[in-house]
């Protein structure tokens, strides 16, 4: 696929509902007591094999409209094994998090993914025999077999921030016999204990810790999904780059354990106003405005990064963009997502004319004094990635030929045809 340059980006976008909280709404809905609601589902091949999953477990999980799931709760405990393995296709999350809900059935299963998740440390796993299951793995890779155990709660220090471990180890402290507590060394997003706090489960949070014992009953009841900020995350970035743009982005999640992105482009010089800020089922919610800047360079130090990882990308593109030298540090957990995002990021950047280097978990960007010049890249089947090069081809000089475009699909499959209809050549 060829991206044009273009002049502008302009309009008005809602985007799809927050992937993370679509999945972990689904997988509490499928062992909570009667009927879950899922308004503002965001719809992508991740969560889509949540919802094959689920119902692979004897879950009803009905699609009443593209964004309303309902979801048939089996409680607690009501899971059933499949004779087959389930399939998490290219979903870390959907991998991690049942994994701890299935530490706490009865029964043996079998969870997979495909090449990509294959390739990815599991995590889990350690914890979760803690805590008495039975778990089995490729070398600390899927597949993954669990077989659930009368569990014991535990203490579990994370060795590396992960909102998606410590959401499994929460999940199977539901079914365990005592406290159980996780530590973590920087502050995650808490998409999960928001909605465990919903669904009626004792949640005990300070700063970097959360605890709670087993749980008699869950119920969700109704839950309204925002717009996924990551997902805004490349209009948002496109708009700011091109000069002369004006966007608007409504009902975005604004979370901040996930507002990062917005911080770090504000420091550079951005232009995003956030406005009619609101609570939406204990997340907080808003709408923005972005005008194009100028861009200067910054410094992204360890402590930012869990509430950026997945815009990380996108901000290398920015920092490509921008006045002086941009060093992003503490960036060692994007070599295990869908790529090596360092080495892929890295690489990308500089098939498009711009200086870029990485060493370790530190990546380094040299702002080109005009556009970047463009040419060819490929997405390695990294949506965020793809992301990028389509973002890269609207601010560059001369476009870009991007492979693999349809990755985005993993994430918003919708992608291309909303940023067609804002972007002005």
């Amino acid at each position: 696929m060829k991206i044009e340059p273009a002049r502008a980006v302009v309009g008005h976008i809602g985007v799809p509902g927050d992937k993370s909280i679509s999945h972990r709404a689904v997988l509490l809905g499928a062992v909570g007591e009667g009927e879950t609601m899922v308004r503002g589902f965001g719809r992508s091949r991740d969560t889509e094999a949540t919802l094959a999953a689920v119902r692979a477990l004897g879950v009803e999980a009905v699609e009443e409209d593209v964004d309303l799931v309902r979801i048939e709760g089996r409680g607690l405990g009501g899971l059933e094994a499949p004779a087959e393995p389930i399939d998490c296709a290219n979903s870390g999350t959907l991998l991690r998090l049942l994994a701890g809900i299935l530490a706490g059935q009865e029964g043996r299963f079998e969870l997979t993914g495909d090449e990509s998740l294959r390739s990815r440390p599991v995590r889990v796993d350690e914890p979760l025999a803690q805590m008495g299951a039975r778990v089995e793995t490729e070398e600390g890779r899927p597949p993954l077999a669990v077989e659930g155990a009368e569990l014991t709660g535990i203490r579990y220090e994370l060795p590396v921030p992960s909102a998606q471990v410590k959401s499994a180890v929460l999940l199977a402290g539901l079914y365990a016999e005592g406290e159980t507590t996780v530590v973590e060394p920087l502050p995650t997003r808490d998409h999960t204990e928001i909605l465990l706090a919903a669904a009626g489960v004792r949640l005990r949070r300070r700063p970097g810790r959360a605890a709670l014992t087993a749980a008699d009953r869950l119920a969700l009841g109704e839950v309204e999904v925002p717009g996924d900020l990551s997902a805004a995350a490349p209009f948002i970035v496109a708009a700011t780059l091109l000069s002369g743009s004006e966007l608007s982005v409504h009902d975005v999640g604004l979370n901040p354990t996930r507002t990062g992105l917005l911080d770090v482009l504000g420091r550079m010089g951005a232009r995003i106003t956030v406005f009619n800020r609101r609570k939406a089922g204990g997340e907080a919610v808003g709408d923005l405005e972005v005008h194009s800047a100028e861009l200067v360079a910054t410094t992204i130090e360890p402590e930012e990064i869990p509430k950026l990882v997945d815009e990380l990308p996108l901000l290398a593109l920015a920092a490509a963009c921008a006045r002086g030298e941009t060093v992003i540090r503490g960036a060692g957990e994007l070599r295990v997502k869908e790529t090596d995002r360092i080495e892929t990021v890295t690489t990308s950047l500089r098939a498009l004319g711009v200086r870029a280097s990485a060493s370790d978990d530190v990546l380094r960007v040299r702002g080109v004094p005009s556009r970047p010049k463009g040419g060819g890249m490929g997405s390695h089947g990294d949506h965020r990635v793809a992301m990028l090069g389509a973002v890269a081809g609207l601010v560059s000089r001369e476009g870009v030929r991007l492979e693999g475009a349809e990755a985005v699909g993993v994430s918003f499959p919708g992608f291309f045809d909303l940023l067609e209809s804002v972007t002005q050549r």
